[in-house]
C-alpha cells in the first residue's frame, strides 16, 4: 500500500488471505499483529474509501503465481504497474 500511494490512488485492494481482512476490520483481536496493523492503519487514512476483499486463489491464479514467484527471489521485491515485468516467467497457460 505504501508504495501504491507513489503511483496510484486506487482505493480497492484483494487479497486470498482471509486472515489479512479479519486483522484489518478488527485489529484489536490480533495483539500479536499490532505494529503491522498500526502501519496499514496509518496508511487508511491515505486512501478515502479504502477497501479490502477477499479474491479466491482459484479466481486470481496469475496474482497467486506472482507472489510465489516473487518468494523465490529471497529479497524484497516491489513492483507496481499494470502488466507482468517483462523479466518476470509466465505462468503456464493450462
Amino acid at each position: 500500500m505504501e508504495n501504491m500511494l507513489q503511483h496510484s490512488n486506487c482505493q480497492s485492494f484483494g487479497t486470498d488471505c482471509k486472515e489479512l481482512i479479519a486483522m484489518v476490520k478488527d485489529p484489536q483481536a490480533w495483539p500479536s499483529f499490532a505494529t503491522e496493523l498500526e502501519r496499514i492503519e496509518t496508511l487508511q487514512i491515505c486512501f478515502p474509501d479504502f477497501k479490502i476483499t477477499h479474491v479466491p486463489r482459484a479466481r486470481n491464479q496469475t496474482a497467486d503465481f506472482l507472489g510465489k514467484t516473487a518468494r523465490s527471489f529471497h529479497r524484497e521485491l516491489c513492483f507496481i504497474g499494470c502488466s507482468i515485468a517483462v523479466w518476470l516467467p509466465r505462468p503456464l497457460q493450462v
